[in-house]
């Protein structure tokens, strides 16, 4: 049964996020709500893009429903920077809260995702006053130079009074790894933690499909860099290794050969690397499912250490072992020679010695690899894994 917002027990996931697809911040709410979903709840997404109105989400499994629609709190396409500043300073938040007026009941919880400090600011004001426990979902501690114009411009601001004075104001936090655990529970928060989540179990029969043992070692990098992945380390580990691409190939999904090149400098991508940009969200995983690994670097810091990668968790549930250092909790789930190889630390030096190690694996290692990395999915990622906790929390915290 697909259940709309009117009826009772139901719960706002709210935020300017798109939805269903087109970020990793709406995979990782497409997974909450699928788990809630999954423990019977019923789950509205109202999301900040310029539509739809109310659409039932195919993908969620019952007994409970996931529905969702947008409220236009994300500045349209070609808009100004007037108006977006307007928006992020002055409305933030404004739509959600007359959305949320206009229900013929209320939502029992709020998740709220990603709202920084003016939209968090008017939706816990409005659950405050309606008696409506807001649940902060967190996944990221941002550091200045994550942030356009660096520690004193509005973006960085926002950010940090969001996650300093609103998030330990909620009802209670969901956290994306340990360490916001850890930091929202010497707040004296409820705290429950959840790694990003998808469907792994309908991927199922994909991941069986595995690369033939024929040709070079495949290697794929899918996502969006920006100042957390090491892609230039990645790109000139591979060049060490093997410059002519005969032996290593890497596929570069997401940013564009412009991009790419940028990274490295101004540099020529080498001959083993192909850029392919961006590419829908199936096409994504069917190139992840084709490589022998997915390669994921990153240095360890702050931001690092609390997020944790939405791109890992699809790998392993796409049947494709993770070449990686650890970071945030991937020690957790990436053991050297089981679901992956782990790389020493994110040096060029340290990667192409991980890929040389990954060279001499034989066929049958590569195979191995691959059915511990789905076991690892189907324990660790899949949204039906923490869905009565999800909802046993929910039930537990108070306005």
């Amino acid at each position: 049964m697909t259940r709309t917002d009117g009826g009772a027990g139901w719960v706002a996931i709210v935020g300017p996020f798109r939805f269903p697809w087109g970020q990793a911040s709406s995979r990782r709410v497409h997974g909450i709500a699928c788990s809630l979903a999954a423990a019977g709840r019923h789950v509205v997404v109202a999301c900040g893009e310029h539509g739809p109105g109310l659409t039932p989400l195919p993908d969620a499994v019952g007994p409970g429903s996931v529905s969702y629609l947008g409220l236009g709190e994300i500045p349209p396409a070609g808009a100004g920077r007037l108006d977006k500043a307007a928006r992020a300073w002055w409305s933030w938040g404004s739509r959600t809260v007359r959305w949320l007026d206009s229900r013929p009941t209320r939502p029992s919880h709020v998740v709220l995702y990603n709202g920084d400090a003016p939209y968090a600011a008017r939706l816990r004001a409005w659950c405050r006053r309606n008696g409506v426990p807001v649940i902060a979902d967190v996944v990221d501690r941002y550091s200045p130079e994550q942030l356009r114009g660096g520690r004193f411009a509005p973006p960085y601001l926002s950010a940090l009074l969001a996650f300093r004075y609103h998030y330990p104001r909620c009802a209670g936090v969901i956290a994306v790894s340990s360490y916001l655990d850890d930091h929202f529970r010497g707040h004296g928060l409820p705290v429950l933690r959840v790694p990003p989540t998808l469907d792994a179990r309908a991927l199922g029969l994909l991941a069986d499909q595995r690369p033939d043992g024929d040709g070079p070692l495949r290697l794929v990098y899918a996502g969006d860099p920006g100042r957390k992945d090491l892609v230039a380390t990645i790109v000139r580990a591979v060049e060490r290794v093997d410059g002519t691409g005969d032996r290593v190939e890497l596929r570069v999904v997401g940013p564009t050969v412009e991009r790419v090149r940028e990274l490295l400098g101004g540099g020529a991508v080498p001959a083993g690397v192909r850029v392919l940009g961006r590419l829908p969200q199936q096409e994504v995983w069917a190139q992840v499912r084709r490589a022998d690994f997915s390669v994921l670097l990153r240095p360890p810091t702050r931001f690092n250490r609390a997020g944790f990668p939405t791109k890992f968790g699809e790998s392993l549930a796409n049947g494709t072992p993770v070449i990686a250092n650890l970071t945030s909790d991937l020690g957790e789930h990436l053991t050297d020679g089981v679901e992956g190889l782990v790389c020493p630390d994110h040096s060029v030096d340290a990667l192409a010695a991980t890929l040389r190690r990954a060279l001499r694996l034989s066929a049958e290692d590569r195979c191995l690899m691959r059915k511990a990395a789905r076991r690892r999915a189907l324990e660790s990622f899949d949204f039906r894994v923490h869905a009565r906790a999800l909802a046993d929390f929910l039930d537990s915290v108070r306005p």
